[in-house]
């Protein structure tokens, strides 16, 4: 064919995209597009807050530069366009008059929504669509078991896939992008999308640049320049610090990087380093993200429900109040506030705070999991909403391998953060109390909080409750 219209979506990559590369073979020229939906940046239905916050957008933003930039060394360039993807997509198909639209499928609500709108629009104008699955590390032709019929618990689906399956190979990276003349437009600003300017805080364990190239170096930096990988499962619990996990999941929530691409890299990690249970654990939670991803293809808007995936009935508390100081770290928990406190000034919380703060939030304080869930799209920078609400609906007792148990986030923040650094590095009003205070700072008397300076109430919230009293209760 002549053209080929190549809309990038959750793949902002060059590498590895066999979205891209499939249209190169196919077409003389491409047009690569990339569309900023308002939608994306609307408020969101179960929270004050918008869908995507700073950290995201500017994360998106620089992603989709980087694209641009890339294309342009190969010849190329991006067209970018802000507006409703059903009308800009059949649009600029008709205006290159291409005979096919390329683009990445994915198997949420959402955006199956918006596909499915956009591909009914290509198909009134007789607009070919050729969709491609690009972001599991693991293709969906070729799980042992049909989507519908996979287990609904973890370990059996992942041993079967683990015995019954392989990953396929990357694709190459294109060397030219043919495409022809056009305007290729400014990728809109955060104000231009609704969003509050970024704030920046130089107490942050990562700066995740947005884009290809800089997930590629991070990569690079994590896996061979530091050799992080060999001691991956025992510092993945981290809480402070660059490099206690891979921090990947940013750039693959918006498929910067591949999975693939990561697991070839651990592959050969293995071969030219070690293999041990680190490099294996690495490609364990890019299964428990695939999972995820195919849990919502087989059960859809199911994972949305107040009782989840399971159906179970539960009375869910709704109250603005509660629900928001848990939202601004003002919990009086320090190992709650402190993780909030990190996602509100950076969009990131490690995987172990993200567990705490959800579980106190649905377990201790009987709230809709689904506005922790919908705060948590607001504002982590490496949002993905299959692993984002599937992780919730687990925790909450609603969704798949789901706890009949809660987190202690007393023992676990004296286990995890056991001299207090992490809590006094992201609320220094504690700064300075013995540890056992540091995290129980209810415990201070007042000779006590006059000695060290912090005045429960003043200085630094009281508790919300008495959550000693419910941890013994419960």
């Amino acid at each position: 064919m002549d053209t080929a219209v190549v809309w990038f979506r959750r793949d902002l990559r060059l590498h590895d995209n066999e979205t891209l590369a499939r249209a190169l073979a196919d077409a003389e020229e491409v047009v690569p597009l990339y569309v900023f939906d308002p939608d994306e940046y609307a408020a969101s239905r179960y929270v004050d807050e918008p869908k995507t916050g700073p950290y995201r957008a500017e994360f998106v933003r620089e992603s989709v530069g980087d694209l641009r930039a890339s294309l342009r060394a190969r010849g190329g360039d991006l067209l970018v366009r802000h507006g409703e993807p059903s009308s800009v997509v059949p649009s600029v198909a008709e205006q290159f008059g291409a005979d096919a639209v390329y683009f990445g499928t994915h198997p949420a609500t959402e955006e199956l929504t918006v596909e499915n709108a956009t591909r009914s629009a290509l198909a009134d104008r007789e607009i070919r669509v050729e969709r491609f699955w690009t972001h599991t590390l693991y293709h969906i032709n070729d799980l042992p078991t049909p989507v519908d019929d996979i287990d609904d618990t973890y370990t059996p689906w992942r041993k079967e896939v683990e015995r019954n399956a392989s990953v396929r190979d990357t694709v190459e990276t294109p060397t030219t992008v043919p495409t022809p003349e056009f305007d290729p437009g400014e990728v809109p600003s955060l104000a231009d999308l609704g969003v509050a300017e970024l704030s920046v805080d130089d107490r942050a364990a990562v700066d995740p640049r947005g884009g290809e190239t800089a997930g590629r170096e991070r990569l690079q930096k994590y896996i061979w320049d530091d050799d992080n990988l060999r001691r991956y499962k025992k510092t993945r619990n981290g809480l402070l610090g660059e490099d206690f996990s891979s921090k990947f999941s940013a750039w693959l929530a918006q498929g910067c990087l591949s999975p693939r691409y990561v697991h070839k890299e651990v592959d050969r990690y293995e071969s030219e380093r070690v293999a041990n249970d680190s490099t294996y654990w690495l490609v364990f939670e890019l299964l428990w993200r695939d999972f995820f991803q195919f849990q919502f293809i087989k059960h859809g808007s199911d994972f949305f429900a107040d009782g989840g995936i399971r159906g179970v009935d539960k009375r869910w508390r709704r109250d603005e109040a509660d629900f928001r100081r848990w939202a601004d770290g003002e919990t009086g928990v320090p190992f709650v506030d402190a993780n909030m406190r990190e996602l509100n000034r950076t969009g990131y919380m490690s995987n172990r705070g993200r567990q705490n703060a959800a579980s106190f939030l649905a377990d201790v304080l009987g709230i809709d999991w689904r506005w922790g869930a919908a705060y948590f799209e607001s504002r982590l920078v490496d949002y993905d909403v299959c692993s984002n609400w599937g992780n919730w609906a687990y925790q909450a007792g609603v969704g798949n391998d789901s706890r009949d148990n809660y987190f202690n986030v007393l023992g676990q923040g004296e286990r995890y953060d056991s001299d207090a650094d992490y809590v006094t590095h992201w609320l220094p009003e504690l700064d300075g109390l013995p540890t056992e205070y540091a995290h129980r700072p209810w415990r201070l008397s007042e000779r006590e909080q006059a000695e060290h300076g912090v005045q429960i109430g003043i200085d630094y919230p009281a508790p919300m409750l008495d959550v000693e009293e419910w941890y013994r209760m419960h």
